[in-house]
Parts: structure tokens; C-alpha cells; sequence
């Protein structure tokens, strides 16, 4: 068992084969789930929901040491992020509407001085993403008080956007021979404050556990699952590390970045050509698996590991093999193109200030989709 499902982390989301008899996909092969528009036969529209996963927890910490409730702004770009650049992933972006949903134990946490944040926070996202060409409208959301049944607080998101047919991204024309781009999770680009960590919104419940200092865990035990694993690790929230570039409190709370300007510029010049759009965040490197069919991924030019995840792996043991199954290790979204434009698309993440490269190559499989990682770390083959 990998140290993160011994926190009771399932990467590989055993149960949702149980919602798959209720589900009407357009596109199996699709990124993210595709339905018809009841209205207009030529539209399909796609709706997504996802969160911010456990980095509500470690901003909670940060506020808890601080009294700075600043600290859960950056949760706000985690759950857009997590949301747009899924549905970016498909081609569903027109007409894009966000709500919000905050669930708060207000025994805890300031609710007003907490939600004021999120409120901040979602206002620097969504202006920054207008600026960049991508204007989504925010519809309010909902908010929580649930002391008996949250110890800290969540927060996550659900967006609706609509495309026509012949615009959708559906992985079904991924063939032998295509090239697999990655575009890094860590960084800095033009159009972000600060540099990021690239540990976007997983593995998060590890990297709390193994590198905050167990008194954490005594001093706030809301932090974690009393019947759980204690917090093992040996750093400060407020300590700066040399390798990180950051205190290693920021690197666990760098947001999940917005690649979506960046999607929306390769899809108007190469979409005749973009074959797949893959979003790194649950299951991080093996994410491909769901995408086209009958493929066998080769990813043989990783980037090397971000710093964050190196110091994750040192720290808590995890194997090599679970570190790329768990986190998306440096490429945080991959873009599956057709070999003869495979260096022109590079182009326009390098005009962002977007790390990127060539990171593998697809061929035929006859068992289905898989999946083969050639690292410094060992070879690692995912089904």
C-alpha cells in the first residue's frame, strides 16, 4: 500500500464505477464527461465539479500561527483551476458560468473574515483570466455552517460552459505517432505573482503529513483524523527551504495554475491538430489513461521532478512508481498534437513564460490504454 492510501487517499477512485450506468457521455473517449445540448443539436455542453481537495486544512494551519486569513485566498484559484482547465481539456468553453460552495465549521473559523478572502480571491482569478481571454461569469454559489460535521472547512466549485460538435477535443483521434507536450506546474509566467511550487491541488494530505511537525498535529488536532496517522514530519510552516525556493508552508499552498489562456491559444491556431488535452491533478502522471482508446503512452522525456515532490518523496518514502501515480511531478498538463506541428505549439506556452517540452510519444496498444514512464527513478508501466 502507498503511504498516501495509508492516509486513506484512493487515487485510482475505485467506486465511481458505480455512477457509470447513470452517466450519458457523448464521448467516452473524451477528457470529461460530454452531453448533448436538449435545445440546440449542433451544441453539447459540459458540466464539472471539483474542490480544492486538503489545502483548505494547511491555509487553516497558516491562519491558525498567523491570525492572517489572507491564507485561504489562494484557495480560490485551486478550485477554478480545477474546474476551467478541466472542461478547457475537452474544448467546452464558451459561455463558461461558476458557482462556489463553502462549507465551514464556524466554531473553528472566522466565517466573515473567510469568506471576505474567498471573495478577493475569486476577483483576482477571474480578472486575471479576462485579461488573458477567458471571461467566465460567477453566479454566486453556497455557503455552509457545519460544525458537526467538518472540523475545518472545504471549499470547491462546479462550472457549466457549451461548445459546438466539431469544436469538442473527444481523444478519439489519438493515433500511433502523436506527440506528447507537457506544460510544467511549476514557475513562474507572465501572468502570476509569485513563482509556483507546481504541486497543484494533489498529494496535499501527504505532503501536510510529512513535512509538518508532528506538534501540529497536538497543538490543532482538527488538522487531522484523531483514529489517523499523526503528521511525521520535521518542518515549521514559516520555514524558507533553499531547494524550494519558498517556505515549505507556500510550497503546499502554491495554486493549482490556470493553463486555460494558455489551451485557448493552441486550440485557435492548431486545433485541426490537437488530438487531446490532459489536466494532471487525481492519479497526477497516469491521468492519460482515461483519454482515446486502444493507446499505449510513452512518457520518455519527463522534466525532472519539481522540488516540491523530490522533498515529498525524501521525507515520507513513498516509491517512485506512487509518486508519478499520485502527482503530476513537474507536467502539470499535457497537449496530444500531431507530430509535423509538435514544435510550432511550443511557441505559445514560451510566449506565456510557460515552461514546456516534448515529454513523450503515443503508439498502438491491443489491451487497451497504458502506459509506460522511462525516469531516472526506474521504468514504471500503469494499466
Amino acid at each position: 500500500m502507498s503511504k498516501y492510501a495509508k492516509l486513506g487517499v484512493d487515487v485510482e477512485k475505485k467506486g465511481i464505477k458505480h455512477f457509470q450506468s447513470l452517466i450519458e457521455n457523448l464521448y467516452p473517449t473524451a477528457f470529461c464527461v460530454i452531453s448533448q445540448d436538449p435545445d440546440f443539436p449542433d451544441y453539447v455542453e459540459c458540466m464539472h465539479t471539483d474542490g480544492a481537495g486538503s489545502k483548505p486544512i494547511q491555509s487553516y494551519l497558516h491562519w491558525r500561527e498567523t491570525g492572517d486569513a489572507d491564507w485561504f485566498k489562494g484557495l480560490t484559484q485551486d478550485v477554478l483551476a480545477m474546474n476551467l482547465d478541466d472542461v478547457a481539456c475537452v474544448g467546452v468553453l464558451s459561455s463558461p458560468i461558476f458557482v462556489d460552495y463553502v462549507a465551514v465549521n464556524p466554531l473553528k473559523l472566522p466565517k466573515q473574515d473567510v469568506l471576505k478572502a474567498f471573495s478577493d480571491g475569486f476577483k483576482e482569478c477571474l480578472d486575471v483570466l479576462r485579461k488573458n481571454g477567458t471571461a467566465i461569469r460567477f453566479a454566486g454559489g453556497e455557503t455552509a455552517d457545519l460544525p458537526d460535521q467538518l472540523r475545518t472547512l472545504d471549499v470547491s466549485g462546479t462550472i457549466h460552459a457549451k461548445a459546438k460538435k466539431d469544436e469538442v477535443i473527444t481523444g478519439a483521434e489519438i493515433k500511433e505517432g502523436d506527440i506528447i507536450i507537457g506544460l510544467r506546474s511549476g514557475g513562474k509566467t507572465k501572468y502570476e505573482k509569485e513563482p509556483n511550487s507546481g504541486i497543484m491541488c494533489n498529494f496535499i494530505t501527504l505532503a501536510r503529513h510529512c513535512l509538518m511537525k508532528k506538534e501540529y498535529g497536538s497543538k490543532y488536532p482538527e488538522v487531522r483524523d484523531p483514529a489517523g496517522e499523526d503528521y511525521y514530519g520535521r518542518f515549521s510552516f514559516d520555514e524558507f527551504n533553499n531547494e524550494l525556493g519558498m517556505t515549505v508552508g507556500e510550497a503546499i499552498l502554491s495554486p493549482t495554475r490556470l493553463f486555460t489562456p494558455v489551451i485557448q491559444q493552441i486550440l485557435r491556431r492548431f486545433r485541426p491538430y490537437v488530438k487531446g488535452l490532459v489536466h494532471n491533478t487525481g492519479g497526477g502522471q497516469t491521468k492519460c489513461l482515461r483519454l482515446g482508446e486502444n493507446i499505449h503512452y510513452v512518457k520518455d522525456q519527463l522534466p525532472n521532478p519539481d522540488p516540491i515532490f523530490r522533498l515529498i518523496q525524501r521525507e515520507s518514502g513513498e516509491t517512485w512508481r506512487n509518486m508519478y501515480m499520485g502527482g503530476n511531478m513537474g507536467a502539470g498538463l499535457e497537449v496530444v498534437v500531431d507530430s509535423e506541428v509538435a514544435e510550432d505549439v511550443l511557441s505559445i506556452p514560451e510566449g506565456f513564460g510557460l515552461g514546456a517540452q516534448i515529454i513523450g510519444k503515443c503508439e498502438k496498444s491491443r489491451e487497451g490504454n497504458k502506459l509506460t514512464i522511462q525516469s531516472p527513478f526506474g521504468k514504471f508501466r500503469y494499466t
